[in-house]
């Protein structure tokens, strides 16, 4: 009598392990599809850093070429400063 006991050969059981982690592949992918990383209400958005919000304040206009060096001179200054400590 063929069934599922221990009967089957190896080769079945490896068909059958591969058949599950397929399966659950696909699951985790599809989870993954519908639910992207970061975009979760538990997750917080990633912090800007300095030089971030300094070059977006500048592409937005809100500040002049002249202030935006001054100020990257300055937080390059300041990362010196703190490499040095």
């Amino acid at each position: 009598m063929m069934g599922w006991g221990w009967g089957m050969g190896a080769g079945g059981w490896i068909a059958m392990v591969i058949f599950w982690v397929a399966v659950l592949a696909l699951i985790i992918w599809a989870v993954m599809r519908v639910f992207p990383a970061g975009g979760g209400r538990g997750s917080a958005p990633r912090a800007e850093t300095p030089q971030e919000i300094l070059d977006r304040r500048f592409a937005s206009g809100e500040i002049d070429s002249e202030t935006y060096r001054a100020m990257r001179a300055a937080l390059d200054s300041g990362r010196v400063d703190r490499e040095l400590s």
